[in-house]
């Protein structure tokens, strides 16, 4: 597992501790696990509105099965031209919620110039997958680690309660976005992240 390679990498180079870590989609499992392990240690560990979803593998595969043709080819440019075309008409509709899609693609890869056509289809199947069946644990809480929570309100209350599930005692900071949308504007996120580790 990947989490292992990073907890190793950590030992041998930065003597097991970290002052912060952060983690978006399923980023956000992987810091919630080094967490949680305690094979290193983590001052801050950052949730960025991970739905932290947890779903049986066979549910995974279906899931991923039914998304890997809509998703592969935005991401890489390959193939899937009429996904592509209800995209962009979704993402030039003027509305707040085109603007939100244009923007969430363009850091996925879609109009940022980065050529994403290497990443191959396995690979970004095994990565959907993981997320969505990668178990985190529950009321996580590891002495002189404070685990933040970027809450985007829009996803729902559903959320909430997950985030107090899976965390002891989170400091849940609320924002009025949709999911990972504070990821999109670097300086409102650079300022979340400098005040959450409480150097602001």
């Amino acid at each position: 597992m990947k989490y292992k390679k990073i907890e190793e990498y950590i030992k041998e180079h930065l003597d097991g501790k970290i002052f912060a870590a952060y983690g978006c989609s399923l980023g956000g499992s992987v810091v919630s696990l080094l967490v949680s392990r305690q094979n290193i240690h983590i001052n801050h560990a950052i949730i960025g509105s991970s739905d932290m979803d947890q779903a049986p593998k066979w549910l995974a595969h279906l899931e991923t099965a039914l998304i890997m043709p809509i998703f592969y080819p935005l991401i890489t440019g390959k193939g899937g031209r009429l996904i592509k075309k209800v995209f962009a008409k979704k993402m030039n509709n003027g509305n707040d919620s085109s603007d939100y899609i244009r923007r969430f693609m363009e850091i996925m890869g879609n109009g940022s110039g980065i050529d994403f056509s290497f990443i191959s289809k396995e690979s970004m199947k095994n990565q959907f997958c993981t997320d969505l069946y990668t178990k985190v644990g529950e009321h996580i809480q590891v002495s002189g680690t404070t685990i933040h929570v970027f809450y985007a309100l829009k996803m729902g209350e559903k959320y909430r309660k997950r985030y107090l599930k899976y965390f002891a005692n989170p400091d849940i900071c609320e924002y009025d976005l949709r999911h990972e949308e504070l990821l999109l504007d670097a300086e409102s996120w650079i300022k979340a992240v400098v005040q959450a580790c409480g150097m602001a």
